[in-house]
């Protein structure tokens, strides 16, 4: 197996480095992979708040 079947890490974001030295398409990607993620992390918050209130509904009865 070479290294080359091996599959890439993907590039990571780092917050607050400077972005004169980023073309214009990777800012647009940056952002959409930013967008993808706060859309990730709200479903995950609505499902964690469903799951206290169901909790919380239970534990009141």
């Amino acid at each position: 197996m070479d290294l080359e079947d091996l599959p890439r890490p993907k590039p990571t974001l780092t917050i607050g480095e400077p972005l004169d030295a980023i073309s214009l398409e990777e800012l647009k990607a940056r952002i959409a992979a930013l967008e993808e993620e706060i859309g990730r992390i709200r479903s995950e918050i609505s499902k964690k708040q469903a799951s206290k209130a169901a909790a919380d509904a239970f534990f009141k009865s």
